[in-house]
């Protein structure tokens, strides 16, 4: 009697211990794929950061600011005699 009992039981134990192990690799499985998804996302950005820090680098040039401040704004270096020096 009690050694059915104890094949019941060891049964059992194998029996949920096999679920488990397959759920768990059904998760690592899920998991990997959004670790991949991620990652490639992460690239994404990355490269996305780069062009965007060329882009300012460009915007942020000094002839480039000289150039707009001329055009758009109609700025120009004061001349000789405009320009006065104030000391403290």
């Amino acid at each position: 009697m009690i050694p059915r009992i104890l094949a019941g039981v060891l049964l059992l134990a194998v029996v949920a211990s096999a679920i488990g192990v397959v759920y768990q690799r059904y998760r690592h499985r899920q998991l990997f794929v959004e670790l991949t998804r991620l990652e490639r996302e992460r690239d994404e950005l990355n490269i996305e950061f780069g062009r965007l820090q060329l882009e300012q680098a460009t915007w942020a040039q000094a002839n480039r600011i000289d150039q707009v401040a001329r055009q758009r704004l109609g700025m120009k270096f004061p001349a000789a005699e405009d320009i006065v020096v104030v000391r403290p």
